[in-house]
């Protein structure tokens, strides 16, 4: 029987084959593009010895011997990086990185918005004394040219409440009171009125509101709008019950709850950071009332493209008093930080194994600092944290917090009041009740840079190019990201990261002769950077 040009005369040929000669049908090892091209010549020449013999580079055989490795190497190349997704220390993608940490119960950070003071100034009072102006909704918005990229940021007005941004009021109008004015004559005839105690926050407002249809098992809002800002959610819930009526509060994780009459709620994000709200099943958390009505705030955007300069903004906005038609300048009085992109691949991989180990209780030095490492605030956002012990008592501690906002992407600055007092507060919650915690701002070392890069003559077409890959480079190893509480700025690091352009020579710090070190609670932070060029002949 003939079995020529079928599987099975491939087989019979192969069994006639010495076992020395005999080709390996499998080779694991080869999974790149010149190594299956040769697995797969050396099968031929094996099998078909006298059917093909046409092993030249312009032969139609060979494209299709080419063609098939091509497409073997593709195929273990996306085995490879499958594999490699499925584990934590060797995953690249966001969405295999929060998937694996979603296992353990630890999420990333998404998107953050920047806060600003603001101010609006009236060029008339109330009507009377005893009047007041009124912001809508609408109002309330306002839409700039982000300085960054260009695009639309939209940044929404609050009024603060005791030094808090009021949230509860964020989708009503705001009222502000002639009581309220910083001008002396306010109510007087044609007289000013200012207003200081505002903010704006980046973001736009959005509302979701429904009610929950009779289902069994666990309740979930899916949101309608994206990306929504971490943070921001905020939901309150109209039922026939008061156990799970009014406002309920966010938690990381609604399984930690400690009873049935916790009326929290968890943000599941997916890698668009689309949000669905999660809440409790009646054992851990309260489970809504079928039927029961809904109502959820939030923002969307976020990101470092909204932090501003001051006065930046600089509108007129429209309010109302006594139902008259009034308008105000709008400004925003400090600069608008605390913007921040969505957490990075690096920067969860680095503090999530940490986060988890914590497991919900602050014992360890280690614990809060990564308790505070990985705090969400309304009020700020996080830049870097440490923690000391300043007393060693036998039962108690006096623990000292170091923190520093986030400004930008590449700078931190000093925290605010409310900031630390919303970090303490929650520090309070989870940290052994023997601790007494102190949160106080960690130190800021200002650093200016000269650096000379020398390069050949030959390249001096190139000179602005390579000027502008050394500027990179550098920013990037001085990034706030990058650099911790009491890491040194070692001469040789810095050099090596400028060495790793290719046209680079060598280079000088002109204005530094020796390492910079710090103290544990002081981070160095890139303020000046200049680069000068200079041609070797």
């Amino acid at each position: 029987m003939n079995f020529s040009g079928t599987i099975a005369s491939d087989f019979m040929k192969l069994a006639n084959i010495p076992l020395r000669k005999r080709p390996d049908l499998v080779n694991f090892a080869a999974t790149d593009f010149l190594s299956l091209r040769k697995s797969i010549i050396k099968y031929i020449k094996a099998v078909y010895p006298t059917e093909y013999q046409y092993f030249v580079e312009a032969d139609l055989g060979m494209m299709f011997i080419e063609l098939v490795a091509y497409m073997g190497s593709i195929m273990s190349m996306k085995a490879d990086m499958l594999a490699n997704e499925n584990f934590f220390a060797t995953a690249q993608q966001r969405a295999s990185v929060k998937k694996l940490l979603e296992l353990i119960g630890v999420r990333m950070k998404g998107p953050l918005s920047a806060v600003a003071d603001a101010k609006i100034k009236f060029e008339t009072s109330p009507d009377t004394s005893t009047e007041s102006y009124i912001l809508t909704p609408a109002q309330r918005v306002t839409t700039i040219e982000s300085p960054e990229d260009g695009g639309q940021t939209t940044y929404t007005l609050y009024k603060v409440v005791n030094g808090l941004a009021d949230q509860a009021n964020s989708t009503g109008n705001i009222i502000l009171y002639a009581s309220e004015s910083d001008d002396k004559d306010s109510g007087a005839a044609d007289a000013s009125s200012t207003y200081t105690n505002l903010a704006i926050q980046e973001g736009a407002l959005v509302v979701d509101s429904g009610e929950f249809a009779a289902t069994e098992g666990i309740k979930t809002i899916k949101l309608s709008q994206s990306p929504v800002i971490d943070g921001s959610v905020e939901v309150f819930m109209n039922s026939d019950s008061a156990t799970t009526s009014g406002v309920f509060t966010e938690v990381q994780n609604v399984y930690f709850a400690s009873g049935t009459s916790d009326k929290i709620f968890q943000v599941n994000y997916d890698s668009d950071f689309g949000a669905t709200i999660v809440f409790g099943d009646g054992t851990v958390g309260v489970s809504p009332n079928d039927t029961a009505s809904y109502l959820v705030t939030y923002r969307i955007g976020g990101g470092s493209r909204g932090n501003l300069v001051d006065n930046s903004i600089a509108v007129t906005v429209a309010a109302t008093s006594n139902g008259n038609a009034r308008s105000g300048n709008m400004n925003n009085t400090s600069p608008a930080t605390g913007g921040a992109n969505a957490e990075s691949v690096a920067n969860a991989k680095r503090w999530a194994p940490l986060t988890f180990a914590r497991q919900n209780r602050i014992v360890t030095l280690d614990d809060y600092s990564v308790f505070a490492n990985s705090h969400i605030s309304k009020m700020g956002t996080v830049g870097k944290a440490t923690a000391a012990v300043r007393k060693a008592y036998c039962s108690a501690n006096v623990i000292d917090v170091y923190v520093l906002e986030k400004a930008s992407d590449r700078q931190l600055q000093k925290s605010t009041p409310n900031f630390k007092q919303d970090l303490l507060t929650a520090i309070n919650k989870e940290k052994m009740i023997t601790d007494e915690v102190v949160v106080v701002d960690g130190l800021i070392r200002t650093l200016d840079l000269i650096v000379t890069i020398f390069i050949d003559r030959e390249e001096e077409a190139n000179e602005a190019r390579i000027a502008s890959q050394v500027r990179g480079a550098i920013l990037t190893y001085m990034n706030a990201d990058n650099r911790d509480f009491g890491q040194e700025l070692r001469i040789s690091e810095l050099n090596r990261k400028i060495f790793e352009i290719d046209e680079i020579r060598y280079s000088t710090i002109d204005n530094l002769d020796q390492d910079i070190s710090v103290d544990f609670n002081e981070i160095i932070q890139l303020n000046n950077l200049t680069i000068k060029t200079s041609l070797l002949e």
